[in-house]
């Protein structure tokens, strides 16, 4: 048996609820227009932000009304639970396998937490072994989605054979606040949905691509461009205005390391999947790139779908990308708190 892991398979789930951008906007003006005198001018990144729904883990009536820990957090275990559920159900389905199957459990989330964890309060309704290895990761934001699918892949090429789940859910939607008359909460509530995603990863033959190389970068200093200010209310966003021109300046260089350090450059990746954080973002990863404006047109299709869902995002946006046929190479990049970006190369599988 060959010891390179593979993605056996992936599937993408969302919340029952959908909010259009036109009602978001519309919502969002009620609730801030008369309290926040910047409203007005902020409003127009309803326009700008390239979203046209996204899903919801609560109808939009839910967020006229205020909501602390308790509220936010029984509708984070409920969703999450049965996206959870439906995310990896389905990845099982398609990797041929039951949850039986499942050795290890890597699960990443940053918009909420139960404890036991999430997969434990799972492992029962999914039918999982009493001696299925748990790994709960919280913290890393939007690099989750890359991050934890390095960590997961690690974790598979260490026990050849294993069946390893990777699951990333987040419920951004759960962080909305009525209180927080800011720049950044109403971009905040501009941009973000929420989605899970699920992989199946062995090392073996088969699959959808192997993987390749991981690698993280950690940028010092950063601490204040991103993430949560935690308070009685629950989470507020952190998120800097310096964010498109650094990732413009860093994540090149950044990438660029990460990949020499496997034995790569950037002219060896025939396809970049990029973590869709928003227009802005985008437009400042292809220049760090060097890609062609437009080049991330996959990305540009899933932030209009379904809105920045946070670490999920991206394996969305992967999940076109194999329906459209990867090519020889490509490689996942994603940023997040920290600040850090997160990186992992996937090779074509031989047919």
């Amino acid at each position: 048996m060959t010891d390179t892991v593979k993605l056996i398979s992936l599937a993408v789930a969302t919340p029952e609820h959908v909010i259009f951008q036109s009602e978001a906007v519309e919502a969002s003006a009620r609730l801030f227009a008369d309290r926040f005198e910047d409203f007005r001018h902020l409003a127009r990144v309803f326009d700008s932000a390239g979203i046209e729904k996204r899903h919801a883990a609560r109808p939009l009536a839910w967020f006229d009304e205020p909501h602390g820990w308790q509220d936010r957090m029984h509708a984070y275990a409920e969703v999450a639970g049965a996206l959870f559920v439906e995310a990896v159900s389905s990845a099982l389905r398609q990797a041929g396998l039951d949850a039986g199957d499942v050795d290890c459990v890597v699960t990443v989330s940053s918009t909420g937490f139960t404890t036991p964890s999430l997969d434990a309060q799972m492992a029962r309704r999914m039918g999982f072994r009493a001696d299925i290895e748990r790994v709960p990761v919280f913290g890393l934001g939007c690099a989750a989605g890359v991050s934890g699918f390095a960590i997961a892949s690690r974790l598979a090429r260490s026990r050849p054979g294993a069946v390893v789940l990777f699951v990333s859910i987040e419920l951004c939607t759960l962080a909305f606040r009525l209180d927080e008359l800011t720049r950044p909460n109403i971009i905040a509530t501009a941009l973000f949905g929420d989605g899970a995603a699920a992989c199946v990863l062995r090392s073996g033959d088969g699959g959808l691509a192997e993987v390749e190389s991981t690698g993280e970068h950690l940028f010092p200093d950063t601490l204040d461009i991103m993430g949560w200010k935690i308070d009685d209310g629950g989470f507020g966003i952190v998120l800097a205005q310096s964010l498109p021109p650094f990732a413009e300046r860093e994540l090149g260089p950044a990438v660029t390391a990460i990949l020499a350090r496997n034995g790569l450059t950037s002219g060896d990746i025939d396809r970049f999947i990029c973590h869709p954080g928003g227009t802005k973002v985008l437009a400042a990863m292809e220049s760090a790139l060097s890609l062609p404006p437009g080049t991330l047109d996959h990305e540009r299709a899933v932030l209009a779908e379904y809105g920045n869902m946070s670490s999920p995002t991206i394996l969305f946006v992967l999940e076109r990308a194999i329906r459209a046929g990867l090519p020889e190479r490509a490689a996942m990049i994603a940023m997040g708190p920290g600040f850090s970006a997160s990186c992992v190369t996937l090779r074509k599988v031989a047919r």
